[in-house]
């Protein structure tokens, strides 16, 4: 959609997932909270996710199990390492609502878990596989006039690499020194995602002038290992990932935008409708100040004895009594009006306030996307592209062998 260019690109994000964060990464996955704040997850969606590895436990638990059993190791990592990693899979909405969606989806997912299987090392370092099918696209939905799901592949796994444990010095018997005295799977995010050296077609390592090796950025070896595992899997539609490309993040941007100029709809319905309810208090307010003048009437009867008192009438006694309940009803009501005056002129006050906030701050892209659709488009595709390599891209198009399949 961004790019307009009939292609179908896949690609993996790996995400390095802090021990804080993980608790969240969990519950966003797992679909454990009770609301979210992206506003395209659709609740009664969630029945349709899809795991190809369930947690039997939460994945701190899965990891405390796994270091407890001697399947990886923590020997020597400092505080502040990194414990989890989260491969992200995905491709254009486009892509599989061309091949029948839902069930095209689950296929193709099924296959890039077998992919996510080989690339952390082995299927024992997962924690939870899921593909998410409860996330509408809101732009294609709107363009087909019916719903069009947003479908990719969440894997939490656990970063190692083999690592050999030596014989020390210690040892008492001497000729074991220097020799290897076990092997662990060692817990390491920048070990197993080091730069490798770039090959020429001989298969040997590209050199600088000064003599090193060219390394080949993680980030591009990923993408490669995913790309190579899919076209060999028969998905030979499907071209790699491009870093820079925005055929999902320009889309998701525009919503954005769109999303927040909704907002500025509501904010401004809701600030009229308090500027209404404050005109109505005011104008109650008016009506029994006026009461109240017309109570004063009051005064006014009676005569005045030779003896200084003052004598009334049977009919000026009773309205005396009648407008002096009334005068004090309306005396508490105008205080409580007088409250509620001031709440809802603080109220209108927030609510005026958030609304040139929010206005101030979204304005400029309302305005760009109103004016220069285009230059908005190359603009997010230059900036996504100076991302670190970790938030990779999106997805293009060609023939599917597998079509003919499903």
């Amino acid at each position: 959609m961004a790019r307009n260019d009939g292609i179908d690109r896949t690609s993996v994000r790996n995400l390095a997932v802090s021990d804080k964060a993980v608790g969240n990464t969990q519950q966003h996955n797992e679909r454990e909270k009770d609301s979210y704040r992206n506003p395209d997850i659709i609740p009664q969606r969630v029945a349709w996710n899809v795991h190809f590895k369930k947690p039997a436990a939460s994945y701190t638990d899965l990891f405390a199990q796994m270091e407890a059993n001697g399947t990886i190791s923590t020997r020597g990592l400092k505080p502040d390492a990194t414990h989890y990693c989260e491969l992200i899979f995905d491709v254009n909405s486009a892509y599989f609502d061309n091949y029948g969606g839902y069930e095209f989806a689950k296929q193709f997912y099924e296959d890039a878990y077998k992919a996510a299987v080989q690339i952390v090392g082995g299927e024992q370092y997962i924690l939870s596989a899921v593909m998410h099918a409860d996330e509408i696209n809101h732009a294609m939905t709107e363009a087909l006039g019916r719903e069009v799901y947003h479908y990719h592949l969440h894997v939490v796994y656990v970063p190692v690499v083999e690592r050999q444990i030596l014989w020390s010095k210690r040892c008492k018997d001497k000729a074991l020194v220097g020799t290897v005295k076990e092997t662990v799977m060692q817990v390491s995010r920048s070990k197993k995602w080091a730069s490798k050296p770039l090959l020429d077609d001989a298969g040997k390592p590209i050199m600088q002038k000064n003599g090193k090796p060219v390394l080949k950025k993680s980030y591009s070896v990923l993408q490669d290992d995913f790309f190579n595992y899919m076209r060999n899997a028969g998905y030979t539609d499907v071209e790699r990932g491009e870093r820079g490309s925005t055929e999902e993040h320009l889309t998701v941007t525009q919503f954005k935008v769109r999303r927040e100029q909704e907002r500025l709809d509501t904010l401004t319905a809701q600030a009229d409708q308090q500027k209404q309810s404050l005109a109505a208090i005011q104008k109650k307010s008016t009506l029994t100040k006026n009461a109240l003048i017309h109570a004063q009437d009051v005064a006014t009867l009676g005569k005045k004895t030779l003896l200084g008192n003052y004598s009334l009438t049977e009919e000026e006694f009773s309205q005396l009594k009648s407008q002096a309940a009334h005068g004090f009803m309306v005396d508490v009501e105008n205080r409580q009006l007088k409250q509620q005056l001031s709440a809802a002129q603080q109220n209108s006050i927030n609510w005026q306030t958030r609304y040139r906030n929010l206005r101030n701050e979204v304005q400029p892209y309302l305005d760009a996307m109103r004016h220069a659709p285009e230059r908005v488009r190359y603009f997010f595709e230059n900036l996504l592209a100076q991302k670190p390599e970790r938030t990779a891209d999106a997805p293009s198009k060609a023939s599917h062998q597998k079509s003919a399949e499903l």
